[in-house]
């Protein structure tokens, strides 16, 4: 039941921010399923420690991107309005809380060694979108040169 509830909340949190940066009505529930989409492959990788947490995030917010540019395709809306709904799960706000945290008990190492696994998951989920980005056009486009 764990699974469901993560995937609930996710899709709901994704959904909420969409609402939240006010995108267009039928663009929520979509923003929700990149969202969920996002989070299942994050969890899937990293859930029994097969993948190290910075490769789950970067090919989960690859996956997003992903999704995020067949949505603007379908919708004809711009691709940020979902990629940006979609990543929300992914962001490592407990990381940067636990950073602060630390820093505030003056644990010094252990913000160090915090700090630095919350900026390299972000580093992943910006990889991951701009890999989208760059590769996702140049799929397309070749294969409108093919037909």
């Amino acid at each position: 039941m764990h699974i469901f509830e993560a995937i609930w909340t996710s899709f709901i949190a994704s959904a909420g921010f969409g609402i939240l940066f006010n995108v267009p009505r039928k663009a929520v529930i979509p923003g929700g399923i990149c969202g969920m989409i996002g989070w299942l492959i994050f969890e899937g990788m990293s859930g029994n420690n097969q993948f190290d947490l910075v490769l789950a995030t970067a090919l989960a917010s690859f996956v997003v991107a992903a999704i995020s540019h067949l949505y603007a395709r379908i919708y004809r809306m711009p691709v940020i309005i979902f990629s940006v709904a979609g990543i929300i799960p992914l962001v490592p706000g407990g990381g940067a809380y636990d950073t602060m945290r630390q820093l505030v008990e003056n644990d010094y190492n252990e913000a160090i060694q915090l700090a630095s696994q919350t900026f390299l998951i972000s580093g992943a989920i910006a990889f991951g979108l701009v890999l989208a980005g760059t590769i996702l056009p140049i799929i397309l486009r070749s294969t409108r040169t093919v037909k």
